[in-house]
């Protein structure tokens, strides 16, 4: 067949190798992309019309009455046409290719995202919203409207092989890590000059790797044209390291194609000028906020209300999107040193306030000194062996004379940049003979069995696994986490227990957790390496604080990762433990965390403690350390606002009380409301199918092919994927999905469960084989009953006159035209549609049409009756094929109308023709006659 190339347009049908397929975009003459016309994505081809001897045009098949169906075959159909659809022509493209449902209030930054050409966001939801899943529908977006052809998220380095597998699992790109360790290896083979992000359409990239002068510049020449950006606060305040990264960025956002999207839970850290940094990447003129009044202000805030949206958790209960969130319960635990824990603790507060006063005047030795000292309470405090750990470890003088905002960073719990790195014990040995006393003592503590605060902890576990809760305890040093797994690890019956330290590379700690979420029952002793950005709300529901941070943000950072977007269990539990004989733990207790608190009621939201410097904290530190006594009763009792620093930190951190008040006022999204969203929203459900829709096929759809579901109640089902078909089993081994599996339908799924989405590899395979098998209408494994008919006739209470229902898939060709280039899209969408009458049949569309086939059939028909009504139908689709194209064009003009609704800002930018595929697939055809007639 010598078909023309040009012929074979992106949609249009051909016939190769025996069966019938669709014509992709992308194809570059000779080369055609061809995907089945009824199968799946994994079995798209590339042709060359040179080397195929039977390629040439085709047509759709149409419904043949040897192969007659049922209702039940036009309830299944129906069902495997919308969830085959992978390009849906809603008013979104992506929610086809996403194996998650998101909550309407999501959707904001996606339809905000999509009125603006270039996309500039800053996404500053409070933690645990789902601003990765917001973010993520961006980029599915944009890239599923031939926006975008490539796509970087920069991330902190802990959090990239996270990033990878929800971009992986939940949005099916095919993301690349590109990190220190990584780097070499994808460069490898590359030709010279290339790069790795010219390579790899979609990466995922470490700051810390990105941010040097050599990879920042490879980076901004070859930069993707949508650029996410995960914790980008740490981009814009002090230090060299985040003064690097600030410097790629500002010259990302130079160039004004590029689409910018900005993540961050604490857009405002009490840093102005950083703040108005960070909006000035969305536009410089935001820059002028700092400084403008009047009218030019009112101005300028309501320009940035169209590129920053921050949202508290009590914002979204107006969506009334359900249950969303567990119920926080927060409960203290305080135990009581005594005995040789008690001597040994005053033992060591004594040397501290001795060794101080000594250093005098000398500011170098006093430094040292004090360091030394300050690790050493912050170890002791901990446990026994981060104690040992510290006395150690030799403090060197050079350390704090050529390093010290490190070591500051380290002590004080403030740099959000060395998470996975920063739970090492400190060192406390400044070389003074009298440390070796305590040494001894240490050690000989770190084998007493009577450790208070872990005796506390045992009880305290041992009640939230009563009550149900898996828990996370979270230590400050890799000592003490191990400390507590080689005494806790066997202590509960039943209970798994292990422990995740910065001394495992990222990819091992995430082994870890899986692991260990796979256990019946678990508990997880952890450092802060798995406080910030890491999910654990589907393992966990508890957490202890079993020491406390000196950073207030950090507590909020360890109860974010189980009480989040995702959580199953309707509550979790938070506990702080302390020690009411502690100075130490009371100074931190009262001035810094019951003060975080107390702000976070009143705002909604955290405030930074307001001390990057920790100038106020180590003034804190020291009046506590001078002052401290040897009391025989508990030294809770302290006035910690005696002291000038605490009240000077008080007055700091109420004015950032205020400006984060203010802002909030001003910046909170307002724009956006659930009337804007929700219709959008409906309108894709009623494409694409809602969780029911996928619960219902995916049941009847494993029960017609001999593999039942077994549902267990609360605890979702069992699917045997062994129990399928050869052909089928082998299609979804390679999406790694074997043996019996759990599944869930209701998000967040149940225990051991996945969650299963329309596009779920099961759901979607299931639908390509059924319909594949209808179209063909081969049998396969010999399996006749998994053959649905595209045709059929029955009875039915539901209708008054003859009602014939088509199911019907429709094709169009989107062609976008911007800066004199041309793209085109390929998208799909499912139709019922009813002609009801014999002559000059009237149209019906809506969702009466499901309705009348649910309807129970109320008796059978004789055979010719049926072959007669089926022929009858044949012909009436001949007769009305002018009808059913212009259907075909009507819905193209609509698609056309919902691009540019949500679209709008494109449209300024560039041309957009909206070309329906003619003619229409008639993908069934079911004939209903009223109850009475024979």
């Amino acid at each position: 067949m010598n078909t023309p190339f040009a012929q074979y347009t992106p949609g249009s049908l051909v016939r190769a190798r025996g069966r019938e397929w669709i014509v992709e975009p992308g194809s570059v003459a000779p080369l055609l992309r061809l995907r089945p016309l009824a199968g799946g994505e994994d079995e798209s081809a590339l042709m060359h019309t040179g080397l195929e001897p039977d390629i040439g045009p085709a047509h759709f098949p149409a419904p043949d009455p040897a192969q007659e169906g049922g209702q039940h075959d036009a309830l299944l159909l129906a069902d495997a046409l919308r969830m085959a659809l992978r390009r849906g022509a809603g008013p979104f493209r992506c929610f086809g290719n996403i194996s998650v449902e998101p909550r309407t209030y999501q959707l904001v930054p996606l339809l905000m995202a999509l009125r603006l050409d270039p996309v500039r966001l800053l996404i500053a939801d409070d933690v645990g919203v789902g601003k990765t899943i917001e973010a993520a529908l961006i980029a599915r977006e944009l890239l599923d409207r031939g926006e975008i052809p490539r796509i970087a998220v920069l991330c902190p380095p802990h959090l990239v092989e996270q990033w990878v597998r929800e971009l992986n699992e939940r949005f099916h790109i095919p993301a690349m890590a590109v990190t220190a360790s990584s780097a070499a290896r994808l460069e490898r083979g590359l030709p010279i000059g290339d790069s790795i992000f010219h390579a790899h359409a979609f990466t995922v990239v470490s700051l810390d790797y990105i941010k040097s002068d050599r990879h920042r510049y490879d980076f901004i020449r070859a930069c993707p044209e949508l650029v996410i950006v995960d914790e980008a606060h740490t981009c814009v305040s002090t230090g060299q390291a985040r003064q690097q990264r600030f410097e790629l960025l500002r010259e990302l956002a130079a160039d004004a194609e590029r689409h910018l999207v900005l993540l961050t839970a604490t857009p405002h850290s009490g840093d102005q000028d950083a703040f108005y940094s960070l909006l000035a990447l969305l536009k410089p003129v935001f820059a002028q906020l700092a400084t403008a009044s009047g009218d030019n202000k009112d101005k300028l805030r309501e320009q940035l209300a169209q590129h920053f949206v921050q949202r508290r958790r009590p914002d979204i209960d107006e969506w009334r999107d359900g249950s969303i969130f567990p119920r926080r319960e927060i409960g203290e635990a305080i135990y009581h040193l005594s005995g040789q824990w008690d001597s040994f603790f005053q033992n060591v507060l004594d040397y501290c306030r001795d060794v101080t006063q000594r250093a005098g005047d000398d500011a170098r030795r006093q430094r040292l000194s004090f360091w030394g000292t300050l690790a050493l309470m912050r170890c002791v405090a901990s446990s026994p062996a981060a104690a040992v750990q510290a006395l150690q470890t030799r403090l060197l003088s050079g350390q704090v004379d050529n390093a010290p905002q490190e070591v500051l960073e380290a002590l004080f719990d403030g740099s959000e940049d060395a998470l996975d790195q920063d739970d090492v014990a400190p060192a406390a040995d400044t070389g003074d003979p009298d440390l070796h006393a305590l040494l001894a003592e240490a050690r000989k503590l770190a084998g007493e069995q009577g450790d208070p605060k872990l005796r506390l902890l045992a009880e305290h576990l041992k009640q939230l696994i009563a009550d149900g809760f898996n828990p996370v305890v979270f230590c400050r040093y890799i000592a003490t986490a191990n400390y507590l797994r080689e005494h806790l690890d066997g202590k509960f019956r039943g209970v798994a227990v292990d422990a995740v330290t910065g001394e495992f590379p990222s990819e091992e700690r995430e082994r870890r957790v899986e692991t260990l979420g796979e256990t019946e029952r678990r508990l997880l002793i952890a450092t802060d390496c798995l406080s910030e950005g890491v999910n654990l709300q589907e393992q966990f529901d508890a957490v202890v604080h079993y020491d406390l941070s000196w950073n207030p943000t950090r507590h909020e950072q360890r109860e974010g990762r189980v009480d989040r977007f995702g959580q199953p269990s309707p509550k979790v539990r938070a506990t702080l433990m302390y020690g009411a004989n502690n100075p130490v733990d009371g100074a931190v207790l009262q001035v810094i965390l019951r003060k975080a608190e107390k702000i976070r009621q009143e705002l909604g939201v955290p405030v930074p403690l307001p001390d990057d410097d920790h100038t106020l904290t180590q003034a804190l530190m020291k009046a506590v350390m001078l002052r401290s006594e040897r009391a025989g009763g508990p030294q809770q009792a302290f006035d910690f606002d005696q002291y000038e620093e605490s009240r000077a930190l008080d007055v700091r951190w109420n004015d950032l009380a205020e400006k984060a008040k203010r802002n909030r006022t001003v910046f909170a999204q307002r724009r956006l409301r659930p009337a804007d969203v929700l219709p959008e929203w409906e309108r894709m459900k009623a494409v694409l199918g809602a969780s029911d829709d996928v619960k219902r096929f995916t049941t009847q759809a494993m029960a017609r092919l001999g593999a039942g579901l077994q549902f267990r109640p609360k605890r979702g089902a069992t699917a045997p994927i062994s129990a399928l078909p050869k052909a089928l089993r082998e299609r979804l081994d390679a999406a790694n999905l074997t043996g019996d599996i759990g599944i869930d339908f209701n998000q967040p799924p149940a225990p051991r469960c996945r969650y299963v989405s329309r596009s779920h590899p099961l759901v979607s395979t299931l639908a390509d084989e059924l319909l594949e098998r209808a179209v063909s209408g081969e049998t396969r494994d010999n399996q006749q009953l998994a053959t649905l008919g595209r045709i059929g006739v029955w009875r039915s209470s539901a209708v008054d006159s003859i009602t014939t229902v088509l199911l019907l898939r429709l094709r169009h060709q989107i062609t976008t035209t911007r800066s004199g280039r041309s793209s085109v899209l390929l998208v799909e969408e499912a139709l019922p549609v009813a002609w009801q009458g014999r002559a000059n049949p009237s149209e019906v569309q809506g969702d009466r049409m499901l309705t009348w086939l649910e309807a129970p059939a109320t008796g059978n028909l004789p055979e010719p009756v049926r072959q007669r009504e089926m022929q009858n139908v044949l012909a009436l689709l001949d007769e009305r094929r002018e009808v059913l194209d212009r259907l075909a064009d009507t819905q193209a003009e609509r698609l056309l109308t919902d691009h540019r609704r949500v679209r709008e800002a494109a449209d300024a930018r560039g041309r957009y023709e909206v070309r329906a595929l003619k003619p229409v697939d008639v993908i069934a055809a079911f004939v209903l006659m009223p109850g009475g007639v024979a």
